[in-house]
């Protein structure tokens, strides 16, 4: 026994409605009796995800919806036409493709996304789940002092990292996501930065003025990158 008190049970997609379908998720129901249904719906569709929505609920009368490639500002209509059609709730929302990216849905947050208004909440939240307050501290202490190096540097990025897409976390922060609208940050900067830090030696880490020219050509080769790439990064660091 591998001492687990859920089980899920993921049926086939489908990207249309079908009667062998329906009849496939009803003789589950029937077989597990479930304490909970969510019907799963790719935001991206627009109307015929309302459509679905309201065929799957009569067939099976389920809990609560998950709303999936929430990723972006224009994709509320279906969430309030959902709701509207067949008053259940909708219960999470994915803004991503793995288990860290689903969230619990907040209507009035979802509005202030939709409107441009950020939504500062759901960022603290974020920050809170994912940065270690101790080392932060640490972080913090050590640029008081002017101690600040390229492995304090590497941990703050790995730290950011953690809260997902930068597309997703600017456009919590008020007038930003109207400025990134229709455009999509490079997750890959965070690859890059860490490929020439790691490429680094511990005392070059520790010591960001003893790089010279010919120290930044063997980083920018080990690290996969160009010398400009290597002299940006000493630049804003």
């Amino acid at each position: 026994m591998n001492a687990r008190d859920t089980l899920i049970i993921d049926t086939a997609g489908r990207l249309a409605i079908d009667e062998q379908m329906m009849n496939e998720v009803s003789n589950i129901k029937e077989a597990v009796n479930p304490s909970e249904i969510l019907f799963v719906v790719d935001s991206m569709t627009g109307q015929d995800a309302v459509n679905t929505a309201k065929t799957f609920h009569e067939k099976l009368d389920y809990d609560g919806i998950v709303l999936t490639k929430l990723d972006g500002d224009t994709k509320g209509g279906a969430a309030l036409s959902i709701k509207a059609v067949v008053d259940v709730p909708i219960k999470f929302v994915s803004i991503g493709e793995k288990l860290d990216a689903i969230e619990y849905f907040y209507p009035e947050r979802m509005a202030s996304r939709i409107l441009g208004m950020g939504d500062m909440v759901s960022f603290v939240e974020k920050a809170q789940q994912e940065f270690d307050v101790s080392e932060t501290e640490k972080l913090e202490e050590k640029l008081r002092k002017n101690n600040f190096d390229f492995d304090d540097f590497l941990t703050q990025i790995r730290q950011v990292k953690k809260m997902g897409s930068m597309s997703n976390i600017l456009g919590m922060i008020p007038g930003v996501s109207n400025a990134l609208k229709g455009k999509e940050i490079d997750n890959k900067i965070f690859l890059r930065l860490e490929a020439i830090i790691l490429s680094m030696t511990k005392k070059e880490r520790a010591n960001p003025n003893i790089l010279n020219g010919m120290r930044r050509r063997r980083i920018a080769d080990g690290s996969g990158t160009t010398i400009q790439d290597v002299n940006r990064l000493i630049k804003q660091f």
